[in-house]
């Protein structure tokens, strides 16, 4: 039998014998017992490197290749691409926190240094008009012949400004991109100060301050994002809104040489603005030109580098552009955004209330001379200025949560001086070291709520904790107008340390994400 064998076989010569191969692969990748990633991991195809150039070597009898030029997985078929791994592909290059990108920096890359320079000068901007009404509100109500309670509706434009802009933040930047949504915040904000530079009857005055909130709404919320986005993010935003305290320091010394020693009306002082938000337009759109088109590419080289096989190609994300509202109740909804709304709520309430009213409880309370008290103000946004510069990093250091405990007691402690000390260069002391301790805490804050949101929720939720932070600092305002009207000024007190507490609370409930480092 086995001589016939033989004989068969070797009757065939025109077939080489071939060896025998191991089947192809055909289990699937995914195992239904087993816990899964969440992303779809394709491993690139492995080689050989030899160390050094090795001679050609002639093929086996069987026709394989050599082993340096095999595939270590050359016996399995590629793994076909179903919808969910895609799917999963895409969403972790969309933004969800599993996706692993590098960090920018304010110098990487080069173009970022003037993008940050730009933002820098509208907060800038910004601290000279928030700052510049403390200062004039007297001014103003002997211009117009009002009172407290009338003069608080400049808080109450600014508010609804900010909050009209929070609807439309998104919509904008989708459409107009970031170097045109900058520019155009700023030309809105220059619409405002068209107004008061002119100075229109008062009815006209609270429109003005809603087109400088919308304005100032549009640029916050895709500033605090860019800042906080940067490697070092907490320091960058120190930066940022220490710009925003300069011109806080500057605007009420302007303003009150303005009035005092020019002897000129008190809407002169918006020509400033007016022209610093021209210029920062211009800054802006050159600035920001085409970053757009840069994160796009980069989306997509990441995206296209994960893809293999007959998905190597993909055309880039189609994100649906949402409804504006439904966009922000959705953003609402989060306890991040929730409660970091009501911080920045309470936080720019007692810094709008202490800085618009505490020259007059100065010039009620304890009989200051206008001329002299109106420099207070100028102390407390120095304080501001020099907390944001000098404390943005140590709180960095040593925690962000821990260190805005500290200091927002402290500020209260202060605060309870200023009411309690019978003197007006002590409450000047006192209203500046308050000054100094709130200096980081919005940093600290923008910080904090970013880390615990996903990035594609980001403008959405700093824009809703913005639009509640100017409602904060209208409605405490407005409330400490009403009742200075009716029982007093040293109602502002009470108010700021009633808002102290409210921040501490919610500070509480914030969770603490530590920040990637990669």
């Amino acid at each position: 039998m086995l001589r016939n064998l033989i004989t068969v076989e070797s009757g065939r010569p025109d077939r080489t014998p071939a060896l025998p191969c191991a089947p192809a692969r055909a289990v699937q990748r995914t195992y239904p017992g087993v816990p899964q990633r969440e992303t779809s991991i394709e491993l690139e195809q492995l080689r050989r490197k030899p160390s050094a150039p090795q001679p050609a070597q002639a093929p086996s009898a069987a026709g394989t290749p050599n082993d340096a030029d095999v595939d270590l997985e050359m016996s399995r078929p590629q793994t076909p691409l179903n919808t969910s791994d895609l799917a999963s592909m895409v969403q972790a290059h969309d933004g969800s926190d599993d996706g692993v990108e590098a960090l920018q920096s304010i110098w990487d890359p080069h173009m970022n240094r003037y993008r940050f320079l730009a933002i820098c000068l509208m907060n800038f901007t910004n601290g000279l008009n928030d700052s510049a009404p403390g200062a004039l509100i007297p001014y103003m109500e002997t211009h117009y012949n009002i009172g407290y309670a009338l003069v608080s509706l400049i808080f109450v434009g600014n508010a609804l400004g900010f909050i009209t802009a929070a609807l439309f933040i998104d919509g904008i930047r989708e459409r107009l991109g970031r170097a045109k949504a900058f520019a155009l915040s700023q030309l809105i904000q220059a619409g405002g100060y068209v107004i008061l530079c002119s100075t229109a009857p008062f009815p006209a005055i609270p429109l003005g301050f809603f087109l400088v909130g919308f304005g100032m709404s549009l640029y916050l919320a895709m500033g605090n994002v860019f800042c906080g986005s940067l490697r070092n993010g907490t320091t960058a935003l120190g930066i940022m809104h220490g710009s925003y305290g300069i011109g806080g320091t500057i605007g009420p010394l302007i303003a009150t040489a303005l009035v005092t020693v020019a002897k000129t009306i008190w809407s002169r002082y918006y020509f400033i603005t007016l022209a610093l938000a021209l210029a920062n337009a211009g800054l802006a759109l050159w600035a920001y030109w085409g970053e757009d088109n840069e994160q796009n590419t980069n989306t997509n080289t990441n995206t296209n580098t994960v893809v293999v096989g007959e998905q190597e190609q993909l055309e880039g994300r189609v994100a649906p552009t949402r409804n504006a509202l439904a966009g922000m109740l959705t953003a609402a909804t989060s306890r991040v955004v929730l409660l970091g709304a009501l911080f920045i709520f309470a936080y720019q309430g007692a810094e709008v209330s202490i800085s618009g009213w505490v020259i007059s409880f100065l010039i009620a309370a304890r009989n200051g001379d206008p001329s002299s008290v109106g420099y207070v103000t100028a102390g407390f946004w120095a304080g501001i200025t020099l907390g944001r510069f000098l404390l943005s990093s140590p709180a960095h250091r040593i925690g962000e949560k821990k260190f805005v405990y500290w200091v927002v007691a402290g500020a209260a402690v202060f605060e309870l001086l200023v009411w309690l000390v019978p003197n007006v260069v002590g409450d000047a002391v006192a209203v500046a070291i308050v000054g100094l301790l709130l200096g980081p805490v919005y940093p600290c804050a923008a910080a904090v709520t970013m880390r615990g949101m996903s990035k594609h929720e980001r403008v959405t939720g700093v824009g809703v904790i913005s639009a509640f932070g100017s409602s904060g600092g209208a409605a405490a305002p407005f409330t400490t107008g009403i009742l200075a009207q009716a029982v007093g000024t040293f109602v502002l007190h009470p108010i700021a340390i009633f808002l102290f507490a409210v921040m501490l609370g919610c500070w509480y409930g914030l969770p603490n994400k530590p920040k990637r480092t990669d």
